[in-house]
């Protein structure tokens, strides 16, 4: 099992608690950008640089992982076709993206995308806060317990 992150809109406080995860559980960690992020040296932590596009990350994260991975994100996209590998999902704010709940995600994101279209605005996601990453640490420890035994 291997964690995969979609970095170029991670946080960088979900990144740090992912360096000190792989760490900690030996977990290799994989993040995939566009731009070049510097990541601490370890043996568990890989940055791989694709080219510039729309969804070329995406992309090549759904290319390599394998089933029972994990994948970081906040890209309901990404997170369906991660969970239609047999992989898993988890948000940066602690929201596991499921088969039970990954198809309503994916049609409140279309709604949304139609208002915006239409001139409407939606508003954006509010700011990360302490309680949200406190949120993705705790369910990567939960994640991690289960499938690191």
């Amino acid at each position: 099992m291997q964690i995969w992150v979609d970095a170029d809109a991670c946080p960088k406080a979900i990144k740090d608690i992912l360096y000190r995860a792989a760490e900690r559980t030996q977990t290799s960690v994989t993040l995939v950008a566009n731009q070049y992020l510097q990541t601490p040296p370890s043996r568990y932590i890989k940055f791989l640089q694709v080219q510039s596009g729309y969804d070329i990350a995406d992309n090549e994260i759904v290319k390599r992982l394998s089933a029972g991975d994990l994948v970081i994100t906040g890209d309901i996209p990404l997170a369906n076709d991660t969970i239609d590998k047999g992989a898993h999902a988890l948000n940066p704010r602690g929201e596991r993206y499921t088969k039970e709940n990954i198809k309503q995600r994916l049609n409140m994101r279309d709604f949304m995308d139609t208002l915006r279209a239409s001139g409407i605005d939606t508003g954006g996601l509010a700011a990360m806060s302490q309680r949200d990453v406190q949120a993705f640490a705790n369910q990567l420890d939960s994640f991690l317990a289960q499938h690191n035994q």
